[in-house]
């Protein structure tokens, strides 16, 4: 699948050639700044981890996203703006960080952008998530969630290593090569959860907000307290309705998450009687999770929804 680019304007301001200039890497940086002077800046976790699999060791990384930030209330500042005013390349998904499209708008210069909303193919929303719009976080009729399927995360690296191809055709082969590696060891995740999740006492799975629906491919049903945004506030007609779910399904585990506030999860299992877990949404690292990646982040969440829906 074909990447796909939009030119963005340069930036006049005076401050922020300066700043460029003075300002050293840093941000969550993936790699070192030992490459030949490539840079690539991805705004949030996944993005970052597919574009440093795909570049090596000869580009530099940066994930504008902080560990232990969440993604969709980040605001740059000026040392982020000047990494995105000097790469060579920007990795964003546009929309779901609204700060991040303006800063790239006026500041990533000569910089090949890719916008990963366009490289893969982004499931629809469900009318359940648009009773929450009220959150500030409205992403549109498209869920962005899609690193939640793997085989979309293998056409996101295919995309990034056409395009650094591209800017870089004298080391085509090897992102080539790297894009294929990385496409086989998603491919065997994938296997993995559809052999997880292909046979489990119960489907129906509560979580506390709507960001694994990508999952529902492998015979989940997945059912959010909130919406598309993380603090989405639900409404007691969907709190009502959540109840109804978990008895008649014999649910008995609500998923928490990482990054966000686990208040609602805990409030709706300790009314109903129910066990609590963590699902991982990836959308960015922690200080819990410094030491993991996407393939191991993934695994973990395939074990805690097997256990929960008593897999076999």
């Amino acid at each position: 699948m074909s990447s796909v680019i939009r030119p963005v304007r340069a930036a006049t301001s005076i401050g922020v050639a300066l700043t460029t200039a003075l300002l050293l890497a840093g941000c969550g940086a993936l790699a070192d700044d030992t490459g030949d002077g490539r840079r690539a800046v991805a705004a949030f976790y996944p993005l970052a981890w597919v574009t440093a699999r795909v570049a090596g060791d000869e580009w530099q990384v940066t994930n504008l996203t902080a560990p232990g930030a969440e993604p969709h209330d980040l605001s740059l500042d000026i040392a982020q703006t000047a990494e995105v005013s000097r790469a060579d390349l920007v990795v964003v998904q546009d929309g779901f960080q609204p700060a991040i499209d303006e800063t790239v708008e006026t500041n990533a210069g000569d910089a090949a952008v890719i916008d990963a909303a366009e490289v893969v193919d982004l499931m629809s929303a469900s009318e359940h998530d648009h009773e929450h719009e009220e959150s500030g976080h409205d992403h549109g009729d498209l869920d962005p969630h899609f690193w939640q399927d793997p085989l979309l995360m293998a056409d996101l690296a295919d995309g990034v290593a056409e395009q650094l191809s591209e800017i870089d055709p004298g080391q085509a082969s090897s992102y080539a090569d790297r894009a294929a590696d990385l496409r086989g060891e998603l491919e065997s995740l994938d296997a993995d959860y559809a052999a997880g999740l292909g046979s489990c006492a119960r489907t129906t799975t509560v979580v506390s907000h709507e960001a694994f629906s990508y999952l529902a491919r492998y015979g989940l049903a997945f059912e959010a307290i909130a919406g598309l945004s993380p603090d989405a506030e639900p409404t007691p007609a969907d709190l009502a309705r959540l109840q109804d779910l978990v008895t008649r399904e014999g649910v008995t585990t609500v998923f928490s998450e990482r990054l966000a506030s686990s208040e609602m999860s805990d409030t709706l299992a300790s009314d109903l009687g129910l066990e609590t877990a963590v699902l991982d949404p990836l959308e960015g690292l922690s200080d819990e999770t410094a030491d993991e990646d996407y393939l191991s982040l993934m695994r973990e969440n395939l074990a805690a929804l097997r256990k929960a829906n008593a897999c076999s």
